[in-house]
């Protein structure tokens, strides 16, 4: 077993995350071909004086000569950047959470368009995709005009 803790202040609240690996459950985990780890991560935050705590369950292919208990948490932490990079973006600015379309291609297509759409946003020229929406919103010329745009890189 190896284990590791991060401590992180901020935002008006405290965060202790520990996490916990083990090998030996790997010869249970047939399911799963490939597991080279399982883990416990806890979570422990604490703001205005409530403190709540959260366990959460995984695994991974990562062995730990490559992925150690530290690497691993980091690894888990990074994990939320992708929710907080463009899901919360999704969920927010074009609220997607909010779209009621279910059927058939509809809601993929719909998805698709909005990653579009955030992508094209990021890359205008303003500080936040929001700042950049309510900046469209206001002069619609300026959507089309970038939709016409040549790409800025063409990598």
């Amino acid at each position: 077993m190896q284990a590791a803790t991060t401590r992180e202040k901020g935002h008006g609240r405290v965060e202790r995350r520990t996490i916990t690996t083990t090998t030996w459950v790997n010869a249970y985990l047939t399911a799963w071909p490939g597991v080279a780890q399982a883990f416990r991560v806890e979570r422990e935050r604490t703001a205005e004086g409530v403190t709540t705590v959260e366990v959460v369950y995984g695994i991974t292919s990562l062995t730990r000569a490559t992925a150690g208990a530290a690497r691993l948490l980091g690894l888990v932490r990074a994990h939320w950047g992708i929710e907080n990079g463009l899901h919360h973006v999704r969920d927010e600015t074009p609220r997607e959470d909010r779209c009621r379309v279910r059927r058939g291609h509809a809601p993929r297509v719909l998805a698709s368009l909005r990653n579009v759409a955030v992508h094209l946003l990021r890359n205008a020229d303003y500080p936040t995709v929001a700042s950049a929406t309510r900046a469209m919103n206001a002069r619609p010329d300026l959507a089309l005009a970038m939709l016409h745009a040549p790409p800025s890189n063409s990598a």
